[in-house]
């Protein structure tokens, strides 16, 4: 089958076959990207040569942390939809190439935006030396709404590429004989990111339209995360219920 592989890797917990099994060229090149991503988010390739330096270093690992366990959210929603489905068609391969892209451009943002958040808590400065001699902000309160409409693009990017890989094989559900509970995982799988997609398009608009003195509600948009999919996973979870009671013997 082109595009596709049969199932063979059994049912999972969740009730939904894995079609994939080895890893292929595309999910070898993925997981190269996606580590070399993480690379970027290394506080300091170089090891400290003084204790002061060491201090310097450990300043990030919060931040390093954080942003690590974003982008592994990300990784394993691409590793899922590739064991479950194995396509590898031409459209999949796009849609990976822009996904990866996006993630590598998302990186340095991702950055620096959670250095910022925890400047406070772990003392980082919040002046650096100008290019052109003594000491310029991190960044200036106008420049807060393009920094939140950066975040904001990406994250709504990510999800949106998410949500269009699921929608290609939610079409050719019948060339990988998807089940009635597997149509309705992809499609529930679609819903979600695109509620992701929507909180990073909220904080956009926020930024956009809110007055300068109040532009920082768009960061606190993200909080909207926690509640949103919990009620998009409780009311998928009794329709899910309701379709395999009467599709399953």
């Amino acid at each position: 089958m082109t595009g596709a592989r049969t199932a063979r890797s059994g049912i999972q917990p969740d009730g939904f076959r894995w079609r994939g099994g080895e890893i292929t060229r595309v999910e070898g090149f993925s997981d190269a990207v996606f580590a070399f991503a993480i690379t970027l988010l290394v506080v300091s390739l170089e090891v400290p040569r003084t204790f002061h330096e060491l201090v310097g270093t450990m300043r990030g690992f919060l931040a390093f942390g954080v942003c690590f366990a974003l982008l592994i959210i990300v990784w394993r929603e691409h590793y899922v939809f590739f064991r479950r489905y194995a396509l590898e068609d031409a459209t999949t391969l796009w849609l990976n190439a822009a996904l990866l892209f996006v993630t590598l451009f998302y990186v340095y943002p991702l950055k620096f935006v959670f250095r910022l958040v925890f400047a406070p808590v772990v003392g980082d400065p919040t002046e650096v030396p100008a290019p052109g001699g003594g000491l310029e902000p991190v960044i200036r309160p106008p420049e807060v709404r393009t920094l939140f409409l950066i975040y904001g693009a990406g994250l709504a990017a990510l999800y949106l590429l998410l949500a269009l890989l699921y929608a290609h094989a939610l079409r050719r559900r019948r060339e990988l004989d998807l089940t009635p509970v597997e149509v309705f995982d992809t499609r529930s799988s679609i819903v979600a990111h695109l509620l992701a997609a929507g909180i990073g398009a909220v904080s956009m608009a926020i930024a956009v339209l809110a007055p300068l003195r109040l532009v920082g509600l768009a960061g606190f948009a993200y909080f909207l995360f926690a509640p949103v999919m919990a009620v998009h996973g409780s009311m998928s979870g009794a329709r899910r219920r309701r379709v395999a009671a009467r599709h399953v013997p």
